[in-house]
């Protein structure tokens, strides 16, 4: 990833660090998905999506090494310059309602891969890969629904669950400053095309108020909006 080296050039201190970066996955027909969202009210059920959406293997490829192993690289760089601010701070955003059906482990099929994703004490890094691995694995010979993994959005499901637990590693590696994951509610941006509850702005006040919460603030978190939520 190109940033990198630049990100390890940073000066000084690096106080807050914000992983939003995030692609789809998939082809999304947005006029189909603007009409689903007015009809149901809100986001559209997996039924809903498997009329709206177009996945191939090389766009779930894409969506995992940007989802997360883009976050994960930058953070990694910048893991040592968080270490010497006075008040660091990682924060893992997350799409609302793409999150309801994917972060939170009950709504991944597989019990195995719950199991293996929600064991924070047992899990690695390297475990997380070889979890995406076995995914892209599946994904490729057609066998999502027979593996338990998601069967929409499934490369984004996919590389948001194992950003959030990361950022749960990454909280009991390094317990003295606030590492947390927050979903901001259903945002009006180009990944929902525009459909929303939430604007741009409004997203923003759940991950600043994260930003500004005390160094002994609550940690290894999943927040939706301002609240603590579930995993």
């Amino acid at each position: 990833m190109a940033v990198v080296p630049e990100v390890r050039n940073v000066p000084a201190s690096v106080s807050v660090l914000v992983n939003n970066a995030r692609i789809s996955g998939i082809i999304i027909d947005f006029n189909a998905l603007t009409a689903a969202v007015e009809r149901v009210g809100g986001w559209p059920n997996n039924q809903e999506w498997k009329k709206m959406e177009t996945q191939n293997y090389k766009l779930a490829v894409e969506c995992l090494e940007t989802n997360y192993y883009g976050a994960k690289r930058v953070t990694e760089a910048l893991l040592p310059q968080l270490q010497q601010s006075r008040c660091a701070r990682i924060m893992s955003l997350h799409n609302s309602h793409i999150v309801q059906q994917s972060l939170l482990l009950q709504n991944i099929p597989g019990k195995s891969i719950k199991d293996s994703l929600g064991d924070i004490e047992n899990l690695t890094r390297d475990r997380i890969d070889e979890i995406l691995k076995d995914f892209l694995e599946d994904f490729q010979k057609g066998q999502l629904e027979a593996k338990g993994w998601p069967e929409n959005i499934s490369a984004y499901k996919l590389s948001k669950a194992a950003l959030n637990a990361y950022t749960r590693l990454l909280a009991k590696e390094f317990p003295s400053f606030p590492v947390n994951s927050v979903c901001p509610g259903f945002v009006k941006t180009d990944i929902t095309g525009k459909n929303g509850f939430l604007t741009a702005a409004e997203g923003a006040e759940s991950p600043v108020h994260l930003a500004l919460l005390p160094e002994t603030g609550p940690t290894g978190l999943f927040f939706h909006s301002k609240e603590v939520s579930t995993f």
